[in-house]
């Protein structure tokens, strides 16, 4: 069999690696934010001094988002937005994007302790972390499905939940919880599945190791196809699994006191990601050139990626309702989800769409 070689493979392992700490270990991180944390920061009623005199004046100040991960194709949107100015148009003086990593403190705790203003996270990640406790809301999402899969060959194709019974399915270790869940979720057997323990190169299943591979559709396929391999890809949100991703999270007070700064903020974003729905290539050259450069990415595969993820963030809804909009249905579908994984929680806690809904019913033009 084809080895997996080449330059970039250390920036493809890093690369990997931090989709499935972010899904994983990170989950843990994000459960600790009770206690201490909180006592000493959620209580908080001041707002920023750049933004608290802003409301309806376009003179935000600084804004700071958290990224989720290392700053590949991942945030194309946000980097449009920023490359285009759409945020100085809607009265940000600055915008600071934090770029995170296995070593990085959890999303979470940046917006409860106000070093970030925005995060972008999961429903998994920021419901453990409002179950215990802390302050926060999803207000919207960008990622309408989320973008775990099961890929395979393409010679051997797995196309279907029931298509892994007697083959061995190669998962990591941060994404058990998933794993678990997603068994749950689709009433598998599992006892008829070889779950094998697996890092992150998805060499194995090239050499024929393992018959499926835990990955996100975006990363580990785009990177096999470029060396020459054919995979295909089963999404879990197609398959029992239905979770929105890429959600952004910010604390209760700010809804409250700074509904403004979230509008013009959010409606930056929308321009920054129709722009790169328009023109993959545009957010993967200011990933692998720009906002990302020394990471070893390359302009070809982030395109690759960028593709991949406008899949994930339009669907039928978004085109009726705009970007980052939730159904009702859909946000119910997300509750029930989380339950497979052990998180009960309702959906008023986790999410408040009220701002994405205003956005649109007063800038209709941005559907």
């Amino acid at each position: 069999m084809t080895r997996i070689t080449g330059s970039d493979d250390s920036a493809f392992a890093a690369t990997d690696r931090r989709l499935f700490l972010r899904r994983g270990l990170l989950l843990g991180g994000a459960v600790m934010l009770g206690g201490p944390l909180l006592a000493a920061c959620g209580d908080s009623d001041s707002s920023s001094s750049a933004s608290s005199s802003a409301s309806g004046s376009k003179s935000f100040g600084e804004l700071t988002l958290r990224l989720s991960w290392i700053k590949n194709v991942e945030f194309a949107g946000s980097y449009i937005a920023d490359s285009k100015g759409f945020y100085t148009a809607e009265g940000f003086s600055k915008v600071t994007l934090i770029g995170g990593g296995p070593s990085a403190t959890p999303m979470e705790t940046d917006v409860v302790t106000k070093k970030a203003l925005v995060a972008i996270s999961a429903p998994d990640i920021t419901g453990a972390a409002v179950a215990k406790g802390a302050p926060l809301k999803i207000i919207g999402a960008q990622y309408q499905k989320n973008p775990f899969c099961i890929m395979s060959m393409a010679k051997d194709p797995i196309t279907k939940p029931e298509d892994m019974y007697g083959k061995k399915i190669g998962v990591q270790a941060g994404n058990e919880s998933v794993w678990a869940a997603y068994i749950k979720a689709t009433g598998l057997d599992e006892s008829k599945i070889t779950k094998v323990p697996v890092q992150f190169d998805p060499l194995p299943l090239t050499q024929g190791t393992v018959d499926g591979w835990f990955s996100f559709v975006t990363n580990e396929p785009n990177t096999l196809r470029l060396k020459g391999f054919k995979v295909s890809t089963m999404l879990l949100a197609d398959t029992g699994y239905p979770l929105v991703s890429e959600t952004y999270c910010v604390r209760q007070d700010t809804i409250d006191k700074q509904r403004d700064l979230l509008k013009a903020f959010l409606r930056a974003e929308i321009k920054g990601w129709k722009a790169s729905i328009a023109d993959p290539a545009l957010g993967a050259r200011l990933a692998a050139e720009t906002y990302g450069k020394g990471l070893g990415l390359t302009t070809k595969e982030q395109t690759l990626e960028a593709v991949d993820e406008n899949k994930l963030l339009v669907s039928a809804d978004t085109k009726k309702n705009g970007l980052f909009t939730i159904t009702p249905e859909l946000i119910e579908e997300n509750i029930k989800t989380l339950k497979y994984g052990g998180l009960d929680i309702t959906a008023a806690k986790l999410f408040d769409l009220s701002i994405i809904e205003e956005i649109y019913k007063e800038n209709p033009s941005l559907i």
